[in-house]
Order: structure tokens, then C-alpha cells, then sequence
């Protein structure tokens, strides 16, 4: 049976983060995961996860400068300084939580110098996660939410992570940004689940509640299941109004039907 992490990012942003959590609880929800929770204090977070019995998956590095526009710093030649000082934060901070991974976001940028910048900072990201036993996450983000972003797909990813060579490196699968970009899903998935660390899904092309849109998400979780894919998989969708009347695909989903012999590419005789 399929498990599901709500992400305190986008649902159940009217909440302060520990009554958001308490709220995906009580919505039925396995985990947690959020972007930038910084502003809490760590404790109040921990509180409430112990109180629910929830686990928080992942959290973001900041962004830098939100005004002009930045989103992530990772990847940003020159800014090294300040990156690893974002990557310190996260790591302290999921440290302090139980956070299972910490994604590290790139940033604006293109070019050797900052694709050379990002394995860089990764490598160290890495280093400093592993003690800890957490991950270190990065995603592809679609061309047209995110025209600058430095990650656009997952050959990209793949080929980052293979070079930059730290063990706990795994890549952030969100279907919504893959779909837009690469389409694909299912072959995709198969291909890169050796290196997939977290699965996140919302409705293509709105982003919105997952049971809509252009991917037939019950068939995505057959996948995942035929993969021995166990995780709680991310429900990071813009709700259309209050998060809670939105809720219906989640029990829905949980009963996702497994794949025939056909679909998981087995040989029937005919």
C-alpha cells in the first residue's frame, strides 16, 4: 500500500509548521517534509513530529536573495561561502529535527564554472550529511517555472551525481517538473531508481491535487510498487483553496491497483 509525505511547502501554509504537521496527522498522512523551515525554532518542529509520530523527510537550503530572484546558491561561481554556509544550516537543522535528506537547490546558473561550483559544494554537502546519516537531494526543475535554474533534467542529475561521487547524493524524482520537461515517467523511473531518493508528485500541468491533469498517477504507483519503491512519496501540490476539502485522492490512491504481467514487462505466454 502506497504511503504518502505532505509537503508543510505548499499545504497547509495558513499553519504555523508545527500545527501543519499536526494537521497532515490527523489528515492521514505517513510523513512530512517542508521547504524552509528556518524561522522555527527546532524544538517546536521536533515536538510536534514526536507527538505524531511523523517522520520529516526533507528540507531545503535557502534560497539567497529572494527579492532578486534567486533559488538556491549552490551552483552560483563565487558564492561558495555563502552556499556552504546554507548547507551547515540545513544539516544542523534536519540534525535537530530527524530530517531524514536535505536538498540542496543550485541556483541560477549555467556553464563549466557552475556545474564545476555545484559538484563542489555537493561533494561537501555530502561530507558534512554523512556522519548523520542523512541525504543529500538535488532535483530538476522544469524550463518554464524555472527558466534560469542551473538543474533542468535528470540525465543532467544522473551525471552530476556519478561525478561528484559522494554515496548519500540521490536524486529529488518530481514527477510534475519531469513530466513538463522530459515526459516519460515510467521508463524513466525504472531507469534511475538506483539513485532516486525521494518521489514527489502533483498534477501536470496546473500543479495542483494529483487525481487530474495529463498523469495517471494510480499507474505511477503500480510502478513504484513493482520497483519495491517503500518510501512515503511527496505530495507537493498548489491546493486550489483550503487544503483539507482536497484530501479525497489520498485515500483513493492508497489503494492503487498493481500492474499486470504486461505492464511490468514480464513475458506472458500467449
Amino acid at each position: 500500500m502506497a504511503k504518502f509525505s505532505a509537503n508543510l511547502g505548499l499545504l497547509w501554509r495558513e499553519l504555523a509548521l508545527p500545527d501543519a504537521i499536526r494537521a497532515a496527522a490527523r489528515a492521514g498522512f505517513d510523513a512530512v517534509e517542508c521547504h524552509w523551515p528556518y524561522d522555527v525554532p527546532a524544538d517546536q518542529v521536533r515536538a510536534a513530529l514526536c507527538e505524531t509520530g511523523l517522520a520529516m523527510l526533507s528540507l531545503n537550503t535557502v534560497r539567497g536573495d529572494v527579492e532578486q530572484g534567486e533559488t538556491g546558491l549552490a551552483a552560483l561561481p563565487g558564492r561558495e561561502t555563502e552556499a556552504r554556509s546554507a548547507i551547515d544550516q540545513a544539516v544542523d537543522y534536519a540534525r535537530a529535527v530527524g530530517a531524514h535528506s536535505v536538498h540542496v537547490m543550485a541556483g541560477n546558473a549555467e556553464g563549466v564554472d557552475a556545474r564545476q561550483t555545484f559538484l563542489s559544494n555537493l561533494a561537501y554537502a555530502g561530507d558534512r550529511a554523512a556522519p548523520y546519516g542523512i541525504s543529500i537531494l538535488i532535483e530538476p526543475l522544469n524550463r518554464f517555472d524555472w527558466p534560469s535554474y542551473f538543474l533542468r533534467t535528470t540525465d543532467q542529475a544522473s551525471e552530476i551525481i556519478a561525478n561528484t561521487g559522494a554515496s548519500n547524493l540521490r536524486l529529488m524524482f518530481d514527477c510534475y517538473h519531469v513530466q513538463i520537461t522530459e515526459g516519460d515517467l515510467t521508463r524513466r523511473l525504472r531507469a534511475l531508481m538506483p539513485i532516486i531518493g525521494h518521489v514527489q508528485i502533483a498534477a501536470v500541468p496546473d500543479r495542483g491535487a494529483p487525481d487530474h491533469g495529463e498523469v495517471d498517477y494510480r499507474h505511477i504507483l503500480a510502478v513504484l510498487e513493482s520497483l519495491g519503491y517503500e518510501r512515503p512519496i511527496g505530495a507537493e501540490y498548489r491546493p486550489a483553496g483550503p487544503t483539507q476539502p482536497e484530501l479525497g485522492w489520498l485515500d483513493a490512491f492508497r489503494g492503487a491497483s498493481r500492474l499486470s504481467a504486461d505492464e511490468r514487462g514480464v513475458p506472458v505466454k500467449r
